[in-house]
């Protein structure tokens, strides 16, 4: 049934660089061909108008509100002061709210579309209003995330400060996500992992499952000439001031990449991905390293790599930039983290391993062997070609909308 969408998003999602703004994009795309959207979204201050012209094209409607500004005093006082984790405060805004409760007048919604657990309080909020449908789409069980750090972080005596405020965000959130997912009517999950987390955290949920998906026509084997690099290229992608992005780099060349380059001296990682963290800051000077901060296209890159690495530690969700290589062909070894979300099976579409010894090794035997890294990158483009399409993946939402 042709039903009104609007979808709340914490950021304007074009151009589709990273995975909150992927996500959204295309689940906007796949929506507009069968219902019809409107959109309500922060803008940051730099953004232009013309910027927005493709998702004007998929819209009836869009507004954008400017994204707030949080000093870090009121950030320091909310994490002392709130019982709500620091998540629930990013994007508090008097000025969205009032466009939202306009757009609810006017637009009269069937489905409100809630982007993200920063989002959730204005889900919860438009209970006041004559609410519609509501949808909360949970791109990450944050709750998890939070964990999964906290336990990293407590093995380092280095990282307690870090680990302590991971601990305190886990506990405010188990309450806090809680929260947004029994106030929502349907909740939609990235991943059957992600489902089963939300589930522990609030039983008696049936989360729909609406996996992350490439464009498996923009991602695949020679869309694009490779880039020129040097070595035996090995590539990372992605926002490089992600906390599981960083934590990730600076394990694989600690512990894994001093054993590549003792058996392949060639081998070269390039790290390709905008805002690298200060803690990245050593690697620049690292051999067999670089950090190519921000580039406006990651395909050429992709495309150059021998092997694409995956070696995620943190975090949760399924990992968009495991689908993109996926989708070009590429040979991948991924830590089962990495992987996670993704019906894979090592050996077959994709090598995983979790020591960085195993992790190492299965590198190295993909750099000698070419046969073998073709075989892997066409089992993994004919895995996403039937599974991972965003035209495929985005159908469940049809049932996320039936009351």
């Amino acid at each position: 049934m042709h039903k009104r969408i609007l979808f709340l998003t914490p950021q304007v999602p074009y151009p589709p660089q990273q995975g909150t703004a992927l996500r959204n994009f295309n689940l906007i795309a796949q929506v507009a061909r069968r219902h019809e959207v409107h959109l309500l979204s922060f803008q940051e201050a730099h953004r232009g108008a013309d910027d927005l012209e493709p998702l004007r094209r998929l819209c009836t409607s869009l507004e954008t509100v400017p994204a707030p500004a949080r000093s870090n005093f009121r950030r320091v006082l909310g994490l002392v002061t709130s019982q709500s984790p620091d998540i629930a405060h990013r994007l508090a805004s008097a000025a969205f709210w009032r466009k939202l409760s306009s757009m609810v007048q006017t637009v009269r919604p069937d489905v409100l579309q809630i982007e993200g657990l920063e989002m959730a309080g204005y889900g919860m909020q438009a209970r006041r209003l004559d609410a519609p449908w509501i949808a909360f789409d949970a791109h990450n069980a944050e709750y998890l995330l939070q964990k999964r750090i906290f336990e990293t972080d407590a093995r380092h005596p280095g990282r307690w400060l870090g680990a302590l405020y991971s601990l305190v965000q886990w506990r405010k959130l188990l309450r806090y996500e809680a929260q947004a997912c029994r106030g929502a009517d349907r909740v939609i999950a990235c991943s059957g992992a992600d489902a089963r987390a939300l589930i522990r955290l609030a039983p008696g949920l049936t989360p729909v499952v609406v996996p992350n998906g490439v464009d498996t026509q923009f991602y695949r084997p020679g869309v694009v000439a490779p880039a020129a690099l040097i070595g035996r290229p090995l590539v990372f992608t992605g926002k490089m001031d992600f906390r599981p992005n960083v934590d990730a780099v600076l394990w694989f060349c600690s512990q894994a990449l001093p054993l590549i380059r003792d058996k392949i001296p060639e081998a070269h990682l390039y790290v390709v991905g905008k805002h690298p963290h200060p803690r990245l800051e050593p690697l620049a000077h690292t051999a067999g390293v670089t950090l190519t901060g921000f580039v406006e296209d990651v395909r050429p890159f992709i495309a150059a790599a021998d092997v694409f690495v995956a070696p995620l530690l943190t975090g949760g969700g399924t990992r968009l930039k495991v689908l993109e290589a996926m989708a070009m062909g590429k040979p991948i070894v991924s830590t089962t983290l990495g992987a996670e979300g993704i019906r894979v099976a090592s050996g077959r579409e994709v090598q995983l391993a979790d020591r960085a010894d195993d992790f190492a090794a299965q590198a190295i035997a993909l750099l000698e062997d070419a046969e073998r890294r073709n075989a892997l990158g066409r089992s993994a483009r004919a895995f996403v070609e039937q599974y991972c399409d965003w035209q495929t993946v985005a159908a469940p939402l049809d049932q996320a909308y039936e009351r």
